[in-house]
């Protein structure tokens, strides 16, 4: 008992900061045998690991609330990228912002028909590319396709079959489109596709999570199984709190849209 109190004594700083430092070893002494003291001072530290992870297992079988994991990336570097992992769920959310302030606007500007894809002969461009967007009025767009008159059929398909209810009108190659009054059905219809598009976000994120999961896995017969628990917990961990945030965009979305 006074070894073990001995070696905890220099240690919490170190069980603070990294649960795995245990699992690539400590110092050794000369001929490779670890050191006595050493030895003495890893077997308590694994026991405690041990306890305290046992300890949360436990306390999720109760529906106790749970310590969050916070894994060093630079620690599990050699079995998962963990900053990629978040990079890709962060990845997720920011498409689902732009997708938001794209296409899902009760306003009608210049910018919202910048990105609508128009399908031509040679491919699928952005009708911004294709045609100058302006606004005329505050119930009018105008969308001159001078440099590509080929494409202003096409471009008033786009146009029409954005979602967006407008209903657009070719004079030559100029493309009107009257910005309708804005409806509470037009208003419902748009927070029904923000639903659409999180459910779809979060798919995407399942996705994300599942890949790296599996990432871990591979290493199952190469690592101890408290490793491989601690990171799975830690990748749906940042999952969830991925999809707490999409919650959030929804809820403002919706708000913004409904009024």
């Amino acid at each position: 008992m006074a070894l073990a109190l001995r070696c905890l004594r220099p240690l919490p700083s170190l069980l603070h900061r990294a649960a795995f430092a245990v699992a690539r070893g400590l110092p050794r002494a000369p001929g490779g045998s670890p050191a006595p003291l050493l030895e003495g001072c890893r077997q308590c530290v694994q026991q405690m690991l041990l306890s305290r992870q046992l300890a949360t297992k436990k306390a999720k079988g109760k529906g106790q609330s749970q310590a969050k994991v916070n894994i060093s990336a630079a620690l599990v570097e050699d079995i998962i990228n963990l900053e990629e992992t978040n990079e890709d769920m962060q990845a997720v959310i920011e498409a689902l912002k732009e997708d938001f302030t794209r296409n899902l606007s009760v306003r009608t500007s210049p910018g919202a028909l910048d990105h609508i894809i128009v399908v031509t002969k040679d491919g699928k461009f952005p009708l911004n590319q294709l045609g100058q967007i302006s606004q005329k009025s505050p119930q009018l767009l105008v969308v001159n396709m001078t440099s590509f008159p080929e494409s202003t059929a096409a471009a008033a398909k786009a146009i029409r079959e954005s979602g967006m209810n407008l209903n657009p009108e070719v004079d030559g190659t100029m493309i009107r489109v009257p910005v309708p009054k804005v409806t509470r059905e037009h208003r419902e219809s748009l927070a029904k596709l923000a639903k659409q598009s999180t459910n779809k976000s979060k798919e995407a994120l399942r996705k994300v999570r599942s890949k790296s999961i599996s990432q871990v896995k591979k290493f199952k017969n190469k690592v101890s199984e408290d490793t491989i628990w601690l990171l799975e917990k830690q990748i749906q961990q940042m999952a969830d709190e991925a999809a707490t945030e999409m919650d959030k965009l929804l809820a403002a979305k919706t708000k913004e849209l409904l009024g």
